[in-house]
């Protein structure tokens, strides 16, 4: 499958190998008997989110700017980037004594923000958008003579990134299947050149979020296409358009690019802190998401390596997609009822709930509104439920007992 025209080579990414010993530490790929046995083959996970800076980027972009000369690392390097890429860059800027420039989008995760001020990087937010940065990063590099690192397009870039892959075939050297969160593409390429070249009978997936998934209109399309008005949870993996480079190793060496829903990448965040005690942004549990979501119905030949790429989340995003996972999961239940507006009611419809074991954590009293009467008091509940099954069995029996529920 491979072909002697291609970018990026075996010989590239094992030169980066070397390039990258005592920076980056070989992450550990932990088994997961969770998802074994909801997928029905051996299934481990490659905790990316355990590297230096919180993700994969620093294998790239250290590759890349180790690489400089001396003369274009004093005149530094600029970068775009929504949190994991900048902090890569900034990481690497300071181990090689590099001026570094970021361009951050509005709404980056504060603490990847922070993380890359911290590494010592100037920083500016512009646009709300990856694509928007670049192009403020490419203006930069025309008027000041910085380098751009680009977040994935360029053969270093790629290079660096598939040391991961290097990693896998010696943590798990008889993978057969590997499921990658896709962005960009940087990683899945350089993972994709490492194994195919190794190993061509090894399945290799990308996963993208199904609200920015600018691969399978690219390779429809037959070039990389924009994808408009993405709207995704995952920052990581938010890219409008795939690059040159990345996008051509993809075309000739990836079995087939997935996407999956905002519900299943919560459900897949909570699902890997919950059993694999890891914690992961929602870009870094795309691979584990399309796991989850094909169990049971598509055969995967085992072992399965799922790449967590990244663990940069913002706590107060961590706690909404809990409970957004939790919801989409059916361990949270929430609805408004009608009762009498007199005393023991309330404590009754409680009693009720209670009765089939359902754990209420809020309640609201709604007492005015155009349909509600003087005598009737509206309440909105919030339950701990333990799963859809019980949700159901919560609504039967408060529908039984006359409860007339509103949703919405």
């Amino acid at each position: 499958m491979a072909s002697p025209t291609l970018s990026v080579t075996l010989d590239d990414v094992r030169a980066a190998q070397d390039l990258l010993s005592g920076v980056v530490r070989p992450t550990p790929l932990e088994y997961s008997r969770a998802l074994s046995d909801r997928v029905g083959a051996e299934v481990f996970l490659k905790c990316e989110n355990l590297q230096r800076a919180g993700s994969f980027k620093i294998r790239g972009a250290y590759t890349r700017m180790a690489r400089l000369s001396d003369a274009e690392k004093a005149r530094g390097v600029v970068a775009a980037s929504a949190g994991n890429h900048a902090q890569g860059v900034a990481l690497a800027g300071q181990l090689l004594g590099i001026d570094v420039k970021v361009y951050m989008p509005y709404g980056a995760p504060m603490p990847k923000l922070l993380a890359t001020q911290a590494y010592g990087a100037t920083i500016e937010q512009v646009g709300t958008t990856i694509d928007e940065c670049l192009v403020k990063a490419r203006e930069w590099e025309s008027t000041n003579g910085a380098v751009l690192i680009h977040p994935f397009d360029h053969h270093d870039i790629v290079a660096g990134q598939g040391t991961a892959g290097l990693e896998i075939l010696d943590q798990c050297p008889d993978v057969r299947t590997i499921v990658v969160s896709t962005g960009g593409g940087g990683l899945l390429a350089g993972i994709s050149v490492a194994v195919r070249a190794a190993r061509p009978e090894v399945r290799i997936i990308g996963v993208q979020a199904e609200q920015a998934a600018a691969y399978p209109l690219s390779l429809a399309a037959g070039k990389p296409v924009a994808f408009e008005n993405m709207q995704t949870m995952a920052d990581g993996i938010a890219v409008g358009m795939p690059g040159d480079v990345p996008y051509a190793l993809v075309r000739d060496l990836v079995d087939a690019i997935e996407t999956v829903s905002e519900e299943e990448l919560s459900r897949a965040l909570l699902f890997v802190l919950e059993r694999a005690k890891l914690v992961v942004e929602p870009a870094g549990a795309a691979a584990v998401a399309h796991l989850l979501d094909r169990a049971g119905h598509q055969h995967l030949d085992g072992p399965v390596v799922a790449v967590l790429s990244g663990g940069n989340i913002d706590p107060l995003l961590l706690l909404r997609i809990i409970r957004h996972g939790m919801a989409a999961a059916g361990r949270y239940l929430q609805f408004r009822v009608r009762i009498s507006d007199r005393p023991g009611h309330l404590a009754r419809l409680l009693a009720d709930c209670a009765a089939v074991d359902a754990n209420v954590l809020e309640v609201e009293h709604i007492r005015t509104g155009t349909t509600i009467t003087v005598d009737e008091v509206e309440i909105g509940l919030q339950l701990e439920t333990r799963g859809k099954q019980h949700c159901e069995e919560v609504l039967r029996t408060l529908r039984s007992k006359g409860y007339q529920l509103k949703f919405g």
